[in-house]
C-alpha cells in the first residue's frame, strides 16, 4: 500500500464519518405503539378489570386552562441558575443558566434553556390521569422566593394542591447551591373512606435551545432517554409519524443537543413508560408510573429528579442517574473521554482550551512519533525502490504470480515493508476521529477564546476585515493556514503514486480547507497544529537521509 492510498484511505474514512452523521445517522428505532392501559398494567403487574376507564395515551391536552388569578409565581435564585415556577400547575416558567451565555456576543444574555409558554406547555407537570390533565391545580407555595447564596446551601420548596375529588397532592423540590440537580418528591394522599385509581405521571415539554453553533448541523438534537441500559435519540421529524413508546428501566428522559439538556430521571419504580410525540418545533415526553390504587386514607409517594444544565460530563457524572450517557462521542467513545479528560486538565493549569488542544495534539503526537517515524522512513525506502519495481512490472506484466514473487525478494533483499508507510496512518485513524468528535460537541470550548481573532473555538474560524464577505462574512485566515501546511506536507511526503494519481492529491489540500471552513475552529486548530507536526518530523527524516 502506498502513500497515495492511505492518504485516500483517512480522506475517505473522515468524508465517511462526517458524511453518515450529517445524513444518514439515525437513532435507535423505538418500539412499536403500545396501548398506554396495557402498558401499565404490565408495569405494576396487574389486570385492570372490564369496568376500568381506559387511559387515554399521553398528548398535549387540548382544553385551554384557566387562569387562576391567585396563583403566583416563585424565583429560585441559586449560583448556578435563576428559575422561575408557576403556582398554577407546578410547571418551570423560566430556567436561566448564569454561567452560559445564548450567544457569543456579551449582550445575547444568559442562556434560557425555557422560554415562557403557554401553561400546558411548561414542563414538570405531574398528573394523576397519565399527562391528559385540560385543568391543572394550584400549588401553593410555602414561601414566595427561595435564594441560596453561596453552592454550600441547600433549601426545599413545599407547593400543596388540594383536588376537588379528595385527593392532596404534597409537592417538595429540593434546590443544591452548587448542582443543577433538582429534588422532587410528590405525596399523593387520599382523604377519602374509598380507594382511588390514579395513573401518575412527569411530563417535560420542550422547545429546541435558542442558540447555535457550528456543530449543529453534525450532531444529535431532540428528545431522548436512557433506558435498559440503552440510549435512544428520536429525531423530532420522526414524531410527525406517530408517538415514540418505550418501556422498561427508565434511567432519565428529556431534550438533549450538543451543549445542553432537560431531563428528568424517576427514582421510585422499577418499569416505567415514556411517551414522546410532538413536531420537530415542541416536543413532550411523559414519564408514566402505571395505573395505581391509592387506598382510604392512604398515601403514596413518587420522587424524581430533574436536571436543566449543560452537558458536561464531569458535572453530568456527579449527577447520577446515568445523565452522564447523554454525553455520547458514537463508535469512538472509549477513546473520545481520555481526550477530553486530558483537554480538561491541561485547562485546568492553562486556563487557555486553544493552547490545551495545542498540547493535546502534541502529546498524541509524541506518542505516535516512533511509529509514524518508522512508517516514513520506509515510504522514503519504498520512493527509492521505484525504479527497480518499475522495471518488474513492466518484465512480467503478463505474469502477476512471477512479479508478485520477485517484487517479496526485492523487498526482502532491501528490509523494506511494503504497508510500513499507511500502517501507522491507519492505527492513528481512530485517535483522530475519538479528537474530531470531542472538538466538534464538547461544551468547554463553546464560547472559549484563543488568542487575536479567534474568540469562540466552537465557532467558525473568521476575522472580521469591515467588510461583509457574501458567505463567509471574513476571512477564514486559520483554515487558509492550515491547507496551505496540509499542501506543505504534501509536497515534502515521499510517495509512490504515479503522475495521474500525484495531480489528484494536489486537490487534497483544496478540498479540505473549503471542507473545514465551516468546522469549528478548535477542530481547524488541531488540525493545522498535527499538520506542523508532521512537517517537522518528515524534514528530520529528510536531514537524516541526506547525512
Amino acid at each position: 500500500m502506498d502513500l497515495y492510498r492511505a492518504f485516500l484511505a483517512i480522506v475517505l474514512s473522515f468524508l465517511i464519518l462526517v458524511g453518515y452523521q450529517y445524513f444518514f445517522a439515525k437513532p435507535a428505532p423505538p418500539p412499536p405503539v403500545v396501548p398506554q392501559s396495557q402498558l401499565a398494567n404490565e408495569a405494576t403487574g396487574k389486570t385492570a378489570p372490564a369496568s376500568a376507564p381506559a387511559v387515554i395515551a399521553a398528548g398535549k391536552p387540548q382544553s385551554t386552562v384557566p387562569l387562576d388569578l391567585n396563583a403566583k409565581d416563585i424565583t429560585v435564585e441559586t449560583p448556578l441558575y435563576t428559575a422561575v415556577i408557576k403556582e398554577q400547575g407546578g410547571g418551570f416558567k423560566s430556567f436561566v443558566l448564569k454561567d452560559y451565555r445564548t450567544k457569543m456576543a456579551k449582550d445575547s444574555g444568559p442562556m434560557q434553556l425555557m422560554p415562557a409558554k403557554e401553561l400546558t406547555d411548561l414542563p414538570v407537570l405531574f398528573t394523576l390521569d397519565n399527562g391528559e390533565s385540560a385543568t391543572l391545580p394550584l400549588f401553593k407555595a410555602d414561601k414566595n422566593k427561595v435564594v441560596l447564596p453561596t453552592q454550600q446551601e441547600n433549601a426545599n420548596l413545599v407547593m400543596t394542591a388540594s383536588m376537588p375529588d379528595g385527593i392532596r397532592i404534597v409537592r417538595t423540590l429540593k434546590f443544591h447551591g452548587d448542582s443543577y440537580l433538582i429534588d422532587v418528591d410528590y405525596q399523593v394522599e387520599n382523604s377519602t373512606d374509598k380507594p382511588i385509581r390514579i395513573s401518575p405521571a412527569l411530563s417535560l415539554s420542550n422547545e429546541p435551545f435558542s442558540h447555535a453553533s457550528a456543530a449543529s448541523a453534525y450532531l444529535f438534537s431532540g428528545p431522548a432517554a436512557y433506558v435498559n441500559g440503552k440510549l435512544v435519540e428520536t429525531k423530532p421529524k420522526k414524531l410527525t409519524e406517530g408517538p415514540a413508546v418505550l418501556q422498561g428501566k427508565v434511567s432519565w428522559t428529556g431534550f438533549v443537543d450538543n451543549y445542553f439538556i432537560t431531563a428528568a430521571a424517576p427514582t421510585t419504580g422499577d418499569i416505567h413508560t415514556v411517551t414522546v410525540q410532538g413536531s420537530e418545533q415542541q416536543m413532550r415526553s411523559v414519564i408514566s408510573e402505571g395505573i395505581q390504587t391509592l387506598p382510604a386514607q392512604g398515601a403514596q409517594i413518587f420522587t424524581y429528579k430533574i436536571y436543566f444544565g449543560p452537558k458536561k460530563l464531569q458535572i453530568l457524572e456527579a449527577a447520577g442517574s446515568d445523565l452522564a450517557k447523554s454525553v455520547d462521542f458514537g463508535w469512538f467513545d472509549i477513546l473520545a473521554k481520555p481526550m477530553l479528560w486530558l483537554l480538561n486538565m491541561f485547562h485546568q493549569y492553562i486556563g487557555n482550551y486553544g493552547v490545551a488542544i495545542i498540547l493535546v495534539t502534541i502529546l498524541i503526537k509524541l506518542v505516535f512519533w516512533p511509529i509514524t517515524q518508522k512508517g516514513m522512513k520506509s515510504m522514503k525506502n519504498m520512493q527509492k525502490l521505484q525504479p527497480k519495481i518499475a522495471k518488474l512490472r513492466e518484465k512480467y506484466k503478463n505474469d502477476p504470480a512471477t512479479m508478485n514473487q520477485e517484487m517479496m525478494t526485492l523487498y526482502k533483499t532491501y528490509k523494506v515493508n511494503p504497508v510500513g508507510g499507511c500502517l501507522p496512518m491507519v492505527i492513528q485513524i481512530p485517535f483522530f476521529f475519538a479528537l474530531y468528535q470531542v472538538l466538534l460537541a464538547a461544551i468547554e470550548l463553546r464560547h472559549a477564546p484563543f488568542m487575536l481573532w479567534i474568540n469562540d473555538l466552537s465557532a467558525p474560524d473568521r476575522l472580521w476585515i469591515g467588510i461583509d464577505i457574501p458567505y463567509l462574512h471574513g476571512i477564514p485566515i486559520l483554515t487558509l493556514l492550515m491547507g496551505a501546511s496540509m499542501y506543505l506536507q504534501q509536497k515534502m511526503t515521499p510517495t509512490t503514486a504515479d503522475p495521474t494519481q500525484a495531480r489528484i492529491m494536489q486537490f487534497l489540500p483544496v478540498i479540505f480547507t473549503f471542507m473545514f471552513i465551516n468546522f469549528a475552529s478548535g477542530l481547524v486548530l488541531y488540525w493545522f497544529i498535527n499538520n506542523l507536526l508532521s512537517i517537522l518530523q518528515q524534514q528530520l527524516i529528510n536531514r537524516q537521509n541526506k547525512a
